[in-house]
């Protein structure tokens, strides 16, 4: 028979285990919802993140019309351009960071592979801060034809195109279109390194009907 002291024993140590269960059960859950808490913080800083790169990396246009600043440079095969002898047709400046960026250069093929712009009497003029050796070397590797100017960072900043970039003393990737007056009718800036030519061409010929 047993006795009613481990009768009572017995009950304690079945409260004891209880209550430890119950704590047990209630860390779980706290820990639980402490992960979940944490991974949805996690979601949304990680949405923050994306959403703010979709916004830094969105294109900054402009249709301000001014004269555009004249200037002569040296291109990278010797020979020089002064903007204002291209009076008569539309001009392109093409600003971008040049040697070491590869999309940079690459922009430039894809651009040259476009037809229209040279049926449609377009001069496209890319502008870099390099040497002839540092953007000669990548443009020779990476099969563009055209002859970069050799900007000191003079017209860059009489553009203000430095500094929309990755660096801030360097031009980012941007076009500015001039018509064939003389007058600079519109800029965009590209932080995502890339516009595909055929969407660059509608935006020049846009621009060009809109100010004809």
């Amino acid at each position: 028979m047993t006795s009613g002291s481990a009768v009572r024993r017995q009950q304690e140590r079945q409260r004891i285990t209880a209550r430890l269960r119950a704590e047990q059960a209630h860390i779980r859950t706290r820990r639980r919802v402490l992960i979940l808490g944490a991974w949805g913080v996690l979601a949304l800083f990680a949405v923050a993140v994306v959403t703010a790169a979709l916004l830094s990396a969105r294109p900054q246009q402009s249709n301000d019309v001014r004269a555009a600043p004249d200037f002569t440079l040296p291109a990278s095969d010797g020979t020089s351009v002064t903007l204002s002898d291209l009076r008569g047709k539309p001009v392109l400046l093409y600003f971008n960071e040049g040697a070491g960026c590869d999309a940079c250069i690459v922009q430039m093929t894809r651009i040259e592979q476009e037809n229209g712009f040279a049926e449609d009497g377009i001069t496209v003029l890319p502008v870099v801060m390099n040497t002839a050796e540092q953007i000669n070397a990548d443009r020779e590797r990476l099969g563009a034809r055209t002859a970069f100017l050799l900007d000191d960072g003079t017209v860059s900043g009489a553009y203000g195109t430095l500094g929309t970039g990755m660096h801030a003393g360097l031009p980012g990737h941007g076009f500015v279109l001039i018509d064939a007056q003389g007058q600079q009718i519109w800029q965009g800036d590209y932080p995502s390194m890339w516009i595909d030519p055929p969407e660059l061409l509608d935006v020049v010929r846009s621009n060009l009907a809109a100010t004809a």
